[in-house]
């Protein structure tokens, strides 16, 4: 997910020291989490 978003290559992440990357993957976690909360309140407006 992230790597096509910010359009990085594979080694461009695993680059990374391991803080870096744990920076960015709690950062998904939040973005899918976000993501999943707005997904849901909307399918709960059309359901009613």
């Amino acid at each position: 997910m992230a790597l096509h978003r910010f359009h990085w290559r594979p080694h461009e992440f695993l680059e990374m020291d391991r803080k870096e990357k744990a920076f960015v993957i709690a950062s998904i976690q939040l973005e899918l989490k976000k993501e999943k909360e707005e997904h849901d309140r909307i399918k709960s407006k059309i359901r009613g």
